[in-house]
């Protein structure tokens, strides 16, 4: 397909923008006039307290990225070389790479099409036939996918017969809800972003929750280097330098304010794609799990070439020709040459949202003119 002139084809159209509050400038402004801009100081606090309000954790640690976070994790909870840490293989490779990183064994479990989250019956036989070789996982991640959480309650129930802590990998899933709680409560330990991208983000950073003030205590430890409390430096250990800017929190903090209103914009945007492609044959939207409310964070679509017309890359081209940026959803982990030899049960569901999935420009920003052209891109591209 030939690309068209910019000029025809208008300003670009982002898949997942920032959208600024306009807040952001003046929280910034104040920072640098504390002189507070490293890890530490009022806005780092002011930032958990926002996220804790926000999830409804109680004890949050502010840390450089949501991939830190998740190494913070698994450092607490005791991962090391030889154990296997099993998620599901429908996620974004920073879910399973810092275990890996510390010598664990990931095994991918798939996902149901309900939810496209881990399948948690699928977990719990997994588990009761992982009992019976005496060999369970040390942990279970599952991941909130495109702003949807996954079955927590399900998933606790499973593990809890087990012992098996969880980490809900919530990188995606701030602002969504499980039966009227926040995405994540439940789990030993939740990680969330707030990369560019995100509903609501820092610019970068993420954060570390948890319902354990102990694990988070000995998180924030590792995440300052693992400095020993004396007057010189002293470590009795080796941590990280994982802690997030102050300039970030400041950003972090102003946008989380608006995390209400964001959520409601990306599921307008998501519900303005569904009815206004309603009757294109061979087009279905990801369905919302009937345990929660989405955040819509991405609006995503299967494509059906038989009867679009069209399959999911020829759709992307087309709308890269409008100027709108699409993507095709995650990859499964155990499709990708690093983790082909890793263990793995299930995984056709996973591969069948990879060979028709993509998702559709989401911003919360984006006009209704905009998303009219993404939409008149999309019927442009049926050839049913």
């Amino acid at each position: 397909m030939t690309e068209a002139p910019a000029a025809a084809r208008g300003a670009p159209i982002p898949l997942s923008p920032p959208h600024l509050t306009g807040r952001e400038g003046a929280a910034l402004q104040a920072v640098l006039e504390s002189g507070w801009v490293a890890p530490a100081g009022p806005a780092i606090a002011a930032f958990e307290d926002a996220v804790a309000a926000a999830t409804g954790f109680p004890h949050v640690l502010a840390t450089a990225s949501g991939t830190a976070a998740l190494h913070l994790a698994y450092r607490v909870l005791g991962i090391g070389p030889g154990d296997e840490v099993w998620a599901p293989g429908f996620t974004f490779v920073a879910t399973v790479a810092p275990a890996v990183q510390m010598g664990a064994v990931p095994r991918f479990l798939d996902v149901e099409p309900g939810s496209w989250t881990l399948d948690a019956d699928l977990l719990r036989r997994e588990l009761a036939a992982a009992a019976r070789r005496g060999r369970l996982p040390r942990c279970v991640v599952p991941v909130d996918i495109y702003g949807q959480a996954a079955d927590l309650d399900a998933i606790l129930a499973a593990c809890g017969r087990w012992g098996v802590p969880v980490l809900s990998d919530s990188a995606e899933g701030l602002g969504a809800t499980i039966r009227g709680r926040h995405a994540g409560r439940g789990a030993r330990l939740a990680a969330f972003s707030f990369n560019g991208n995100k509903i609501v983000t820092a610019g970068g950073g993420g954060a570390l929750a948890s319902d354990d003030p102990v694990l988070i205590a000995r998180a924030r430890h590792l995440a300052s280097h693992a400095k020993d409390p004396a007057p010189h430096y002293q470590h009795s250990e080796t941590g990280h330098a994982y802690g997030m800017s102050s300039l970030l929190a400041a950003v972090g903090a102003a946008q989380l304010a608006a995390l209400p209103q964001r959520v409601a914009r990306r599921r307008a945007v998501f519900a303005r794609y569904a009815e206004a492609l309603a009757d294109l044959p061979g087009l279905a939207f990801m369905p919302e799990a009937p345990w929660g409310r989405a955040t819509r964070w991405l609006s995503a679509v299967l494509v059906d070439p038989a009867r679009f017309g069209a399959g999911p890359e020829a759709l992307r081209l087309a709308l890269a020709a409008a100027g709108a940026e699409s993507r095709p959803v995650w990859k499964p982990l155990p499709a990708q040459p690093v983790f082909r030899d890793a263990p793995r049960a299930g995984g056709a569901v996973a591969e069948s949202l990879f060979a028709a999935g993509l998702c559709l420009p989401s911003g919360s920003g984006m006009t209704e003119a905009e998303q009219e052209r993404v939409i008149a891109a999309i019927r442009g591209a049926c050839r049913a």
